[in-house]
């Protein structure tokens, strides 16, 4: 008979993994109609952006391209995870479809849904993440508020290149964690 000890680090670290394996889980529905609802999705969110933060659409229209996840849906309760699919756009016109993982561990409890853009401000960020498998959000990325969308200027946007823009939060979570956001793309 072995010993079948089960320590604390390994429940939070075995419960983190599968929490974020069965949010990764919902990727990836080949022969759905997946891309035609994230679609409508992102057009309601940029349509929603522009209208209420009007700074957004001119800085839009300087990015190289812009990723949109109409719906992230977060939820922790000292391990948490978060999981959206969205759209890059360039000029526009949608070019590829990504989902996001998120995994966070910390003081924290609750849950929340939002939105978020991501601004590809040079060719260079663009490229990096069309040609990554898998692309890990990081220190180079600048996050914004959306009242900050009508006041970010050309120097701020050609110094940094991705900005990120998290809107329309409904819900609560509460805390302080470690996290980190992993962009993926799929076939949706």
């Amino acid at each position: 008979m072995t010993d079948m000890t089960i320590t604390r680090r390994g429940l939070i670290f075995g419960a983190g993994a599968l929490s974020v394996a069965a949010l990764a889980g919902c990727n990836n529905g080949v022969g759905s109609n997946g891309a035609a609802q994230i679609d409508a999705r992102v057009d309601a969110t940029q349509s929603f952006l522009f209208a209420n933060y009007p700074g957004t659409q001119d800085l839009a229209s300087r990015a190289a391209g812009v990723l949109y996840m109409p719906l992230m849906t977060e939820a922790g309760f000292g391990i948490g995870g978060a999981f959206g699919r969205g759209a890059l756009q360039i000029q526009g016109a949608t070019v590829d479809y990504y989902s996001a993982a998120k995994g966070s561990f910390g003081l924290q409890i609750g849950a929340q849904q939002y939105a978020h853009a991501l601004f590809f401000m040079t060719p260079e960020a663009l490229e990096q993440v069309r040609r990554s498998s898998g692309w890990e959000a990081s220190g180079d990325v600048r996050y914004a508020t959306p009242e900050q969308g009508a006041s970010i200027g050309k120097e701020t946007t050609e110094l940094d290149p991705v900005i990120a823009l998290v809107f329309g939060q409904q819900g609560l979570i509460a805390g302080a964690t470690l996290s980190g956001v992993k962009y993926t793309r799929i076939i949706p």
